[in-house]
């Protein structure tokens, strides 16, 4: 079927059978003469239910409106409602009731009219399909489906709820003419109004049976055929079905009470329709009845739609069972038969709690109940053991007569999304792992950080063990192998555990037997693995002593050591241990331990080889970077960050001497192409050149740098560097004033920075000049050109490298600015010449560092 959506065009206002003040006062009364019972009609719950389930929708629901709203009948969300009055206003029924046609809205949070409505609001009628029913003239009620998920409406579920609203009306007039009147004129103005549903009147005295026009149509005959007797009757009813409507028949009579039979009729061409009547047996003086009058009305179509859902339900691949109000399986189609058939083959008739215990105390029953005691649809994924052994999506809804259940079986899912979650699991222990590694290199610390990870995630505590230096091919020849080994890390899930497992870690290596887990892992560089029984084996392969001792106390159930592999040796070992309450070692968890190892064994060999580095570039670091002169009327503070973690020194460099004959302090802040070693050796080169030529030569910067060019051309030496050369002379006289005089010269360096009375500014020269090692034997007959200033007493003269300035995306007159604003900032609270270096490079670097920083700061004492 071709759904389309259907949008019915509202009436005028003026129009409105709800507001129309003519009609207003005769509608409400019509309405509250339908609503009068207050416990609602079982008949309309079924009718609801039917809606909803040959509309596809959650819920259905009869109300009727006077001046408040009572729902006469329901199903899903509005079963426990029946009966109830509420504010018509609040409700969507109120719609159709206004406009007297149909309201079809496929999303009712888009929709103008329904989306500030509680229902709505609340989630229970994301979609909604309304007709009204009319009595009398007027519109009193709706005939409604509902659902919790937004959904089209077509023309074919417009008529066919309208269908349905028919029998629906019919129930509400018959039970109001029930409770109400007892005569003929009632019945036959039931027969009028109620469209499709005829009238009946028997005289229990004289026996005579009387049928309206309306019922002759609905049990195919006419009134010259029909004898008007109840053997007449009884001859149109299905022969299977006769002895049970003439019961109920003899019931009422005997009772004076309803009649209520839905039935087969054979038709005189052979016909065969479904019809459903409804009755009252009424009383004489004597209080022995004397009629029974009623109505009844053709249901073979919704008979039929009965019969379809039912087909689709034993010919759908999706599981679906239903249970009662006791819990016992009233319907199972042929898909719920083959998922249970490990229990049973036809469950019908069983208690479900009965036949499959293991439902008590479980989801199944949990949901179950709250499905039923809320009125709400379920949905859950749940597991129920063997004989089933699987895994079940579940989804459940209460109806008026119990609960109906699908579910289809998701195991296979299930499995690979375990199968997945596990894959996604070892992903991001090995990036952790990674990560982890990368972050440090200090071996301790790496060492540290990757037991943590491992535990609890592949353990439930573990020792890592760094190999020192290369082993032969068969270590354990060598009877000091134990001595290349060091516990450097340790870890227990047990915080209480964890100074038992240190205990354990620091005593361990001594007692190793060649025949221990261990040494058996060193000589063969596999892993070793003993999945039960741990304690006693490791016990068994240690001297006796505190390592039996605190291995007994801890108690591992499994066991298991790693190499880890680094670059041709074995830089260490891993060994994990779970306890008693954990499973052995599958080969999975054997994977990843050796992926992690893998991972881990480099990363150990890095820091092995970094210690050692650093120790080099340190010791380097210290020969070139020598601490300032002290001298009397200054203070010389110098300060240096490297940028390579790896080798703890660059090409950035200070320098800061005095050359008694001119009665000077040389200063110079230089940078060599490169952040490593190397860059650290051609500075080198270059601060030996420019120290060895200012001491002996005596002559100015410009001089100075011209003469390191030369040399560097010269002496061929391949590397280029930018520097700034500056001398700070005093006279006798400026000494005892404190002043001096400022003399420099770049070499393509970023200037040098002055504060003079609270202000800050860069030293340009005048002309620019190249870097050092730039110039050829043949051009560096061209010389440098020299700047000098006056500084007063208390200034600060500031010379740095183009690290503490320089970001990426900036130019150097940026970094200059907020190098300058900085520093007067920070000498406005006129701290100590140590204090303000400190404070400068905090300010001016980020929390990491692409290049070399070195500065010199010489402040003037007053």
């Amino acid at each position: 079927m071709n759904r389309v959506p259907v949008e019915p065009e509202r009436p005028a206002a003026g129009r409105s059978p709800f507001r129309g003040p003519e009609i207003t006062s005769a509608r409400v009364e019509r309405a509250r003469s339908l609503s009068a019972r207050t416990d609602g009609l079982p008949a309309l719950n079924r009718l609801a239910e039917l809606a909803a389930q040959l509309l596809g929708t959650g819920s259905g629901q009869v109300s009727v409106i006077a001046d408040r709203q009572r729902v006469m009948g329901g199903s899903g969300l509005a079963a426990p409602t029946v009966g109830a009055e509420s504010d018509a206003s609040e409700s969507l029924c109120l719609l159709p009731v206004e406009t007297g046609e149909p309201v079809a809205i496929p999303a009712t949070r888009d929709d103008a009219r329904s989306q500030h409505l509680p229902p709505v609001v609340g989630g229970a009628a994301a979609s909604y399909l309304g007709v009204p029913l009319r009595s009398g003239g007027h519109v009193v009620g709706s005939l409604c489906v509902f659902d919790t998920a937004e959904r089209t409406w077509s023309a074919d579920d417009v008529r066919l709820l309208e269908q349905l609203a028919e029998p629906a009306l019919a129930e509400l007039e018959l039970a109001a003419l029930e409770s109400t009147y007892e005569e003929d004129r009632v019945v036959w103005q039931l027969a009028v109004d109620a469209a499709g549903v005829g009238a009946f009147d028997w005289d229990l005295v004289t026996g005579e049976l009387r049928w309206d026009d309306r019922l002759l149509e609905v049990f195919g005959t006419d009134r010259a055929s029909f004898g008007g007797t109840i053997e007449t009757f009884n001859a149109f009813v299905h022969a299977d079905d006769r002895d049970w409507v003439g019961a109920a028949l003899d019931h009422a009579i005997a009772t004076c009470g309803e009649y209520a039979a839905e039935y087969r009729v054979t038709w005189p061409d052979g016909t065969l329709r479904w019809v459903a009547a409804r009755g009252h047996a009424i009383a004489g003086p004597d209080g022995t009845a004397v009629r029974v009058v009623g109505a009844a009305y053709d249901t073979t179509a919704v008979r039929e739609g009965e019969e379809r859902v039912a087909r689709t339900l034993e010919a759908m691949p999706t599981a679906f069972y239903h249970l009662d109000r006791d819990w016992r399986f009233t319907y199972a189609n042929p898909e719920a038969r083959r998922l249970l058939g490990g229990i049973s083959s036809d469950p019908v008739g069983h208690v479900v709690w009965e036949l499959f215990p293991a439902t008590v105390g479980s989801d199944f029953e949990r949901y179950y109940r709250s499905a039923v005691e809320s009125g709400r649809p379920r949905s859950f994924e749940a597991y129920y053991p063997p004989p089933l052994d699987g895994w079940y999506e579940v989804r459940c809804w209460p109806t008026p007569d119990g609960l109906s259940v699908y579910f289809i079986e998701i195991t296979e899912r299930r499995i690979a999304q375990d199968v997945l979650a596990r894959a996604a699991g070892r992903a991001e222990l090995l990036a952790d792992v990674t990560r982890t590694l990368t972050d440090t290199l200090e071996a301790d610390e790496a060492v540290e950080r990757l037991a943590q990870i491992l535990v609890p995630r592949l353990g439930d505590w573990c020792v890592v063990t760094q190999v020192d230096g290369r082993l032969t091919d068969d270590p354990l020849v060598d009877r000091t192998w134990r001595r290349r080994l060091r516990d450097i890390g340790c870890w227990h899930s047990d915080p209480a555990k964890r100074p038992l497992v240190e205990q354990y870690a620091q005593v361990r290596i001594p007692a190793l037997t060649n025949g221990s887990m261990v040494a058996r892992a060193l000589a063969g560089r596999e892993p070793v693995v003993v999945h039960e029984g741990a304690t006693e084996h490791i016990v068994s392969v240690l001297e006796p002593g505190p390592a039996t001792e605190a291995c007994r106390a801890l108690g591992p159930a499994a066991a298991a050591v790693v190499p880890l592999p680094g670059r041709g040796r074995t830089a260490g070992l891993l060994t994990v241990f779970r306890g008693p309450e954990r499973p052995g070692f599958s080969p999975e968890d054997l994977v990843m331990l050796s992926e992690v190892a893998d991972r881990a064994g480099l990363a150990l060999d890095n820091a092995t080889l970094y210690a050692g580095q650093r120790d080099i570039a340190e010791g380097l670091q210290r020969s070139l970077l020598t601490a300032p002169p002290r001298i009397e009327h200054l203070d010389v503070v110098v300060r240096y960050e490297p940028a390579a973690e790896a080798a703890q020194v660059g090409g950035d460099w200070y320098d800061a001497f005095q050359q008694p004959a001119a009665d000077a302090l040389t200063l110079v802040i230089g940078d060599v192409i490169g952040h490593d070693a190397r860059a650290a050796a051609a500075m080198g080169q270059v601060r030996t050149l420019l120290r060895g030529i200012a001491v002996t030569t005596e002559g100015g910067p410009a001089e100075v740098l011209h003469r390191v060019d030369a040399a560097l051309a010269t002496l061929r030496v391949d590397t280029m560097a930018t520097a700034v050369m500056a001398r700070l002379e005093q006279t006798p006289a400026q000494r005892d004033v404190g002043s001096a005089t400022l003399r420099w010269s770049s070499a393509g360096h970023p200037p040098p920075v002055v504060v003079v009375d609270g202000v800050a500014r860069a030293l340009w020269c005048g002309d620019p000049n190249p870097m050092l090692g730039l110039l050829t034997a043949a051009s560096v007959a061209s010389s440098r050109s020299e700047s000098s200033i006056e500084l007063p007493p208390g200034s600060l003269l500031l010379l740095y490298t183009d690290g503490l300035v320089e970001r990426r995306g900036e130019v150097l007159d940026t970094g200059l600015d907020r190098l300058c604003g900085v520093l007067t900032e920070l000498l406005a609270e006129d701290p100590s010449t140590e204090d303000l270096c400190d404070r400068l490079m905090a300010r001016m670097l980020p929390g990491w560092t692409e290049d070399d920083i070195a500065l010199v700061a010489v402040r003037l004492r007053d």
